[in-house]
């Protein structure tokens, strides 16, 4: 099965005497997975023989667990657009999206995503998988985005998106000068009642935390570094306005577009804890050109 995607282990003393369920829900492969691997294609070799779940595991045993193949979504076309690959390995991609490109298709935007790009390029290089995007960009918002070759890889980024340990930094240029060097934005963020995309701090919204911290001061900007605590729509782009200090070209949240034409927010560093490596991996993209243009306007 070429490019099936599998996970394989060389068993140690430790696991000997485990049975294989029990093995594998340590390594965090849930009972749909299972189901999936017994029903759907999939299957559990030990040294190369296929085995069940109650399998009792030997110290030196090779298990290797081999997924299904995954179907795509019929609505979900591939496209030759190019990517700007970051890194890559069998289970994880990070790329770096451009301002204007949805992460993924939407009514308003049905092709031309990311989400487009990275069918077609799995298409290219005939590798199974369907788009996992972990961690999602605005459409204008530029950076690193961190994407799952496989649906077991994404269910364990998700689990460490939730508690925490997938660490994001932004880069931002904010109108006027925000008097404080760093400091936090601690605002309910709810739905804007008259707006099905518009967000707006309402005391009747979800709790919402932004932490920043200022790069440099400029004539008519602020350059400032932003880590979220939350991850609530457009929550940036929310907290800065409530703050009267909008992203310049932000013009849905007041922010003046005579120096930029999108918002200027740029997803500048991801740190992951990589599940299947098991170790930390840390990247950095530096600022677009249109947001340094501006910076070297001033500067």
């Amino acid at each position: 099965m070429p490019g099936r995607f599998k996970l394989e282990w060389e068993i140690t003393n430790e696991d000997s005497g485990k049975l294989i369920r029990q093995f594998l829900r340590e390594y965090h492969i849930s009972k749909t997975a299972l189901t999936d691997i017994k029903f759907k294609g999939g299957n559990i070799r030990v040294n190369s023989d296929d085995v069940t779940v109650r399998y009792i595991l030997n110290q030196g045993d090779h298990l290797e667990v081999v997924f299904p193949k995954e179907e795509r979504s019929e609505g979900m076309q591939g496209e030759k657009i190019p990517l700007t690959i970051i890194y890559e390995d069998l289970y994880v991609l990070i790329v770096l999206k451009p301002a204007g490109m949805s992460t993924i298709p939407s009514r308003e935007h049905p092709s031309g995503s990311l989400a487009n790009a990275l069918i077609g390029y799995y298409q290219e290089k005939d590798i199974e998988a369907t788009a996992h995007i972990v961690t999602r960009l605005d459409r204008d918002t530029s950076g690193i985005v961190l994407i799952a070759k496989h649906r077991h890889v994404h269910h364990l980024l998700s689990q460490q998106q939730r508690s925490g340990q997938v660490n994001r930094v932004y880069q931002a240029l904010c109108e006027g000068h925000i008097p404080e060097d760093s400091g936090k934005i601690l605002e309910p963020i709810a739905r804007k009642a008259d707006s099905i995309i518009e967000r707006e701090v309402n005391a009747a919204g979800q709790y919402a935390c932004t932490h920043f911290k200022v790069l440099a001061r400029f004539e008519r900007f602020t350059h400032i570094e932003l880590k979220l605590e939350t991850g609530r729509t457009h929550q940036i782009r929310v907290h800065l306005s409530y703050l009267g200090h909008p992203l310049l070209g932000d013009d849905l949240y007041g922010g003046s577009r005579q120096y930029i034409r999108r918002q200027s927010l740029h997803c500048s560093n991801l740190a992951f804890w990589h599940p299947i490596l098991e170790q930390e991996l840390n990247f950095h993209a530096a600022l677009p050109e249109d947001m340094q243009q501006v910076i070297n306007m001033f500067g």
